[in-house]
């Protein structure tokens, strides 16, 4: 290994410059992924080197465990504490530079009130220029986390989706997320489900549950404001779009259909698939149910996260 001790997290001025220490670090090291997860797992920590190479490719900072982990693995570990200090001021300064609204859901301290998000009248949907330009996004600004591409022994997608914590991103657009957001015309109170920036949508945080026959609930959970699940809207709402719903026994089931690795979302109950409305690749733009086409927009990378 070279001199790790050269190496000042307090160097970076935001978190694409933490990134790039964290990325030295590694080089410094030595170490491959698989090392890395070998080495955390001799010193008590968990650091999946799926998780670890998804990481690598983002530009935002990256949890407090995971860093610490990390750390330790490439073999700093007596300043573990340095590198937490110097994330966690980068993280405030993020989080106190741009106050945003909270997104819908209800708090899971109040699991009495399982009732669906607001509804509101649909109105006609129209498509602008400056409706595109003036988009506003919902999200909490929480620090997020991330790192730079890896070495050759990176994980490939796999032929089928890994439960647990992951990330959605459209086949087109790898760097936006489906994630919580409103839609563009204005007609919805309510979270619903867009592409957003995936450093930018650190939180609610996407976990795949199992449920059987190869069929998975897609939950939302939020720090502050609980979990929800995905479920496809009816004709009184915004018909075919996704909305995180209180009652996750009523949200809707997937079924994740490999293809070219990649994933189509298919509702249970339909013979559909979930796309992006338009075809668009701009980032607000809303997932919806289809008919079924086979374009790349209702194509997925579903990436541990």
């Amino acid at each position: 290994m070279g001199n790790l001790g050269e190496l000042s997290p307090y160097e970076a001025r935001d978190a694409a410059g933490f990134i790039e220490s964290m990325g030295q670090l590694k080089e410094r090291s030595g170490l491959t992924y698989r090392e890395l997860e070998e080495q955390a797992a001799r010193n008590g920590d968990v650091l999946a080197r799926s998780t670890l190479a998804d990481i690598l490719r983002r530009t935002s900072l990256p949890r407090p465990d995971l860093l610490a982990a990390f750390v330790r693995a490439c073999g700093d570990g007596e300043r573990v504490d340095a590198w937490l200090d110097a994330r966690d001021r980068l993280a405030a300064a993020h989080t106190t530079a741009a106050p945003v609204p909270e997104p819908d859901f209800e708090p899971d301290a109040q699991p009495q009130a399982e009732a669906a998000a607001i509804v509101r009248p649909r109105r006609t949907r129209t498509r602008t220029a400056a409706a595109a330009t003036a988009l506003t996004l919902p999200l909490l600004a929480l620090a997020a986390w991330g790192l730079l591409p890896g070495d050759s022994d990176e994980p490939k997608t796999p032929a089928s989706p890994a439960d647990g914590w992951v990330t959605i991103r459209p086949v087109r657009t790898p760097d936006l997320c489906l994630t919580d957001g409103r839609d563009r015309d204005g007609a919805y109170d309510s979270a619903i489900a867009v592409q957003l920036p995936c450093a930018q949508a650190p939180v609610p945080r996407t976990y795949l549950e199992p449920t059987g026959a190869g069929l998975y609930r897609i939950q939302w959970h939020h720090p502050q404001l609980g979990k929800g699940c995905l479920t496809v809207m009816g004709e009184d709402q915004l018909k075919g779009m996704l909305e995180p719903r209180r009652n996750c026994a009523q949200g809707t089931l997937f079924r994740l259909e490999p293809t070219a690795g990649t994933f189509r979302l298919r509702p249970a109950t339909s013979s559909g698939c979930i796309g992006i409305v338009d075809n668009d690749t701009t980032a607000g733009a809303e997932a919806i149910e289809e008919r079924c086409t086979g374009a790349a927009d209702q194509r997925f990378l579903v990436r541990a996260g």
